[in-house]
């Protein structure tokens, strides 16, 4: 059970865990010691160093920015203003607390309001849905438009629009990047008359990107009902983040063993079967790696272009919390920050994992 239970954790990127199911059934204590030691008792040692960092820092801007406040006071009003400023400022009063880096208690008071936010949404949503049943059913019958919930969405409804935004998008780059890769990985002349486009479009910025499909969006839907906000998104995320496929697929066919080019000679195979049956599979480990990045570097800009094209979405989130500038503003975009970069190493792990399928080396990824 053990054994299966380690292979099973190297297989999703869990590898660290392995020395604690070996030291818990007596393996070799010593070694499984240092090593858990090592990789899992020190990275968590500055996890604690790097709280400890933060609440010292955002204690010093807070006392910072309270004498701050203070030193104003008794600049402007006099003796009696300063007092009642640092009065209030010391009972909590939220309409008068400093507003910077919030600590880890505040960052963790703001997650959970986030949470019971979303918890009062989705009621919300669940009333609406059971009061408009009837009538939504009478509009489908005579043809007409259901009505629709039009509430502010929540923050773990942007999380799961940005995730939907950042797979359409990853689809997009898988169709475009592949196909053309494997086509120009075939020829070296072609290879050499499209590797300019290559190097001039890969470092394009994702803004640039996002203005290009917004031309070409917005004129091809200027009389139609679609959401274009979703469809710029998750183009613009496709086009921009889709070159290292593009690469690495065109790279590993160029690269394909000789022997097995010969192979498919001897067997007379036709072109498509050659490529279905010796070149991509033996591409597939490059082609792998190039969608791992890919799909790092679509959660990556995803963020800059929701916030640009306005889609509902964490960029939006993250976007509106800084034009609201309200105390707890601050601590939300924070939160935010650690869930984009706790998905993003989900993602990057769910890559990894399907990599090993495909990878002839099983050696734990990183």
């Amino acid at each position: 059970m053990s054994d299966k239970l380690i292979k099973i954790i190297r297989f999703i990127g869990l590898g660290f865990l392995e020395p604690i199911i070996r030291l818990s059934r007596g393996e070799e204590p010593r070694k499984n010691g240092i090593l858990i030691l090592k990789i899992i008792i020190a990275p968590l040692a500055s996890v604690l160093l790097f709280i400890g960092v933060w609440q010292t820092g955002s204690t010093a801007l807070f006392n910072k920015e309270a004498n701050y406040r203070i030193e104003k006071a008794l600049k402007d009003q006099g003796q009696k203003a300063a007092d009642e400023m640092k009065l209030c400022i010391d009972s909590g009063d939220i309409s008068c607390q400093p507003n910077t880096l919030p600590s880890p208690s505040q960052v963790n008071a703001s997650f959970k309001t986030l949470l019971k936010d979303h918890k009062a949404i989705s009621i919300d949503k669940k009333n609406f849905k059971e009061k408009t049943a009837a009538l939504n059913k009478q509009r489908n019958a005579e043809g007409k438009d259901p009505i629709v919930y039009t509430g502010r969405p929540s923050f773990v409804d942007q999380i799961k629009t940005s995730i939907k935004t950042v797979f359409a998008g990853f689809l997009l780059a898988i169709l475009i990047a592949v196909p053309i890769g494997v086509i120009i990985g075939l020829s070296d002349t072609l290879r050499s008359s499209f590797n300019w486009l290559i190097q001039i479009f890969k470092p394009v910025s994702p803004v640039v990107w996002l203005l290009l499909v917004f031309m070409i969006v917005k004129t091809l839907t200027k009389d139609s009902d679609t959401d274009s906000s979703f469809i710029i998104s998750f183009i613009s995320v496709g086009l921009c983040s889709m070159w290292a496929t593009l690469v690495n697929t065109a790279m590993g066919v160029s690269t394909v063993d000789k022997d097995f080019i010969n192979v498919a000679k001897v067997l007379k195979l036709g072109p498509l079967q050659k490529v279905f049956k010796v070149i991509l599979p033996s591409s597939l480990p490059l082609i792998f790696t190039g969608l791992r990045i890919t799909l790092s570097v679509a959660w990556m800009v995803l963020i800059a272009i929701e916030l640009l094209a306005q889609s509902p979405g964490l960029g939006s989130f993250v976007w509106e919390e800084f034009q609201n500038g309200a105390n707890d503003s601050n601590s939300k975009i924070i939160v935010a920050m650690f869930v984009i970069g706790i998905i993003g190493f989900l993602l990057d792990r769910l890559m990894l994992a399907i990599q090993k399928f495909v990878s002839f080396n099983k050696n734990e990824g990183i």
